[in-house]
């Protein structure tokens, strides 16, 4: 991994920095440009400290040490040097940091020495007016967390799952928020999976849609099915959200059930109930997947089915057609001595004898179904 970083800085020019208090800040970013930084900000006793100018990290750290509380700081997709001065800030470990800017990590939890970091799954249920083989129907980001002693980072990517509606809630909470950043984890967590069982719901509607599409009567009252592509599409998208609720469940039932020293104890009880609505949700989208299985196998079986009748039905209609084509090849030899040839009725009677044996096959093919 050094070895990589290494090459990194071999590769990139050289960036112009800014060094305080032994912590490199990287100055390279457009002025223009939009922060990574989108909020940072110091509580004491549940209240957000007001100030007169918005606080770097590295100012509200100095102001945690010197008065307490904690700060939470909210970043959106920061690059390596954008985060490397806050890393250094916090004393974040390397590789937590560099899962944090890379993203594309799987949920999990992991301690390092006094903090914890925390990898959500954000999913986003799309719109659509009709479920088609190229729809979108969940969308998924990341929200990853450092919760330490006296701060709170939280670095998300992906244009869904803002978390600024969530801090403004949390600010008219105070009471929950005197608990620390332990309670910030589980107003992000329970954010998350509330979001998870939302999806959940959408999702259910838009397999209700394809199964009733599948088991539908058609002609003649026979299921008229549907296009299979629409069904392996969601499916692949059913999976998509299990990859990010099934790693989620031994997170959540470790921070509801093993005493941790940043866990404030009082909060840890309300992680079981997120614990809950996690493994109740992952019954539900391996229930979804399973369903969708046994919907495509019916949608493949119709399809055998169908095409089975078809081949019955021109089976049936080739062996009518076969009586009039042997007749008239009989007919159509060119001997000179054939019986019929010369006798007045000899047309109508084979005609008849014709249309007659037709009938009979059509008759008896339709009883057993063929017609």
């Amino acid at each position: 991994m050094s070895m990589i970083r290494d090459l990194r800085a071999a590769v990139r020019p050289s960036r112009p920095s800014l060094r305080k208090d032994g912590v490199t800040y990287d100055t390279t970013r457009d002025p223009a440009a939009a922060s990574a930084v989108v909020d940072c900000a110091v509580y004491r006793d549940g209240v957000r400290v007001e100030t007169q100018k918005p606080l770097s990290p590295h100012e509200a750290m100095r102001l945690v040490r010197r008065d307490g509380g904690f700060v939470w700081i909210g970043l959106h997709e920061p690059t390596e040097a954008e985060f490397a001065g806050i890393a250094s800030e916090f004393g974040l470990h390397p590789l937590a940091v560099e899962d944090a800017v890379q993203a594309h990590q799987r949920p999990k939890l992991e301690r390092y020495d006094d903090s914890l970091f925390t990898v959500f799954k954000t999913i986003h249920y799309v719109e659509h007016d009709r479920l088609s083989a190229n729809s979108e129907v969940v969308e998924t980001g990341e929200v990853m967390c450092f919760t330490g002693r006296h701060f709170f980072i939280t670095v998300r990517h992906g244009g869904q799952g803002s978390l600024r509606a969530l801090r403004h809630r949390l600010q008219d909470d105070p009471e929950l928020l005197t608990k620390g950043p332990s309670a910030v984890l589980h107003a992000i967590a329970d954010h998350v999976v509330d979001g998870y069982i939302a999806v959940a719901d959408a999702v259910q509607d838009d397999i209700d849609e394809v199964e009733t599409e599948v088991f539908s009567p058609g002609r003649k009252g026979t299921p008229r099915g549907t296009d299979a592509s629409r069904i392996y599409q969601l499916k692949r998208e059913v999976l998509e959200f299990k990859r990010a609720v099934a790693p989620l469940l031994r997170p959540m039932q470790l921070l509801s059930e093993r005493p941790m020293r940043l866990i404030d104890p009082d909060i840890q009880k309300y992680f079981r109930d997120v614990a809950d609505h996690v493994a109740r949700v992952h019954e539900q989208v391996a229930g979804f997947d399973e369903l969708l299985n046994s919907i495509l196998q019916a949608n493949l079986a119709q399809a055998s089915v169908a095409q089975n009748e078809d081949m019955r039905k021109i089976t049936a209609w080739a062996a009518i057609i076969a009586v009039p084509t042997m007749v008239c090849g009989v007919y159509g030899m060119n001997f000179t001595y054939m019986p019929e040839l010369h006798w007045r009725y000899g047309y109508p009677v084979i005609m008849t004898i014709t249309v007659a044996i037709c009938l009979g096959i059509h008759r008896t093919l339709k009883r057993n179904g063929w017609l």
